[in-house]
């Protein structure tokens, strides 16, 4: 184990794009969904509801938070209907099912996404059975990562001691309210991260293109 490291207690990893590989692109396909479900809501055509889901995510963050604060619609509700996709783009990689396994403490996944969708995605992915914890956009409060309190939240919930933890995260800006609470921060720069201006390596302690090559590394597990 890295030095850095032999502290950690928690290791924290976000799911889409981290636990994974980015180019799957699953997002695309819920992202196809989002769109289909504005357009089936409001009887809108696509090119209408195209525009409306990217106005909402510009103005609110997600569109989620959009439709919720615009129109009250029910979050389980747009939740189940874009998640429902195929996961046949990815599939389990034995060698990161075994280095999260042999982990020392406890392992958490802190996703923007569902708990219901998280689960179908790690069974796909063999790591459906390590971990301690799961907090997803609900248990959030619908307030999605970067916002700090989404951060606060995890860590009231499931008792971490952020000084004792360590979050991968494929989006760089998603980490700095992480190593502001005191983590270590791990970007796993995937291709995934668009706004390349927001990984300030003031909030990144390990920079790496794939998180199993890291963790052997890591954790001297080669």
């Amino acid at each position: 184990m890295l030095p850095a490291l032999r502290h950690v207690e928690n290791w924290i990893f976000d799911l889409d794009n981290c636990l994974y590989p980015a180019s799957a692109n699953l997002f695309e396909l819920i992202d196809h969904r989002m769109t289909d479900y504005v357009e089936q809501r409001f009887g809108l055509d696509r090119q209408a509801a195209r525009a409306l889901q990217k106005r909402y995510f510009h103005e609110h963050g997600t569109t989620l938070s959009g439709l919720m604060t615009a129109n009250e619609i029910d979050p389980h509700e747009f939740l189940d209907f874009v998640h429902d996709i195929d996961l046949a783009r990815i599939s389990a990689d034995p060698d990161l099912v075994a280095l999260i396994d042999r982990l020392p403490g406890r392992k958490f996944v802190f996703t923007n996404g569902d708990e219901t969708y998280a689960r179908r995605v790690l069974d796909k992915l063999g790591l459906a059975n390590l971990w301690d914890g799961l907090h997803d956009i609900h248990a959030m409060s619908y307030v999605p990562k970067p916002d700090p309190r989404a951060y606060q939240l995890l860590c009231d919930r499931h008792g971490i001691d952020p000084t004792h933890a360590l979050f991968a995260e494929d989006m760089a800006r998603n980490l700095k309210p992480a190593k502001a609470l005191g983590m270590v921060t791990v970007w796993v720069d995937n291709g995934s991260e668009q706004a390349s201006n927001q990984a300030d390596p003031d909030h990144i302690d390990f920079h790496t293109h794939d998180i199993g090559a890291w963790l052997a590394e890591a954790t001297g597990d080669q």
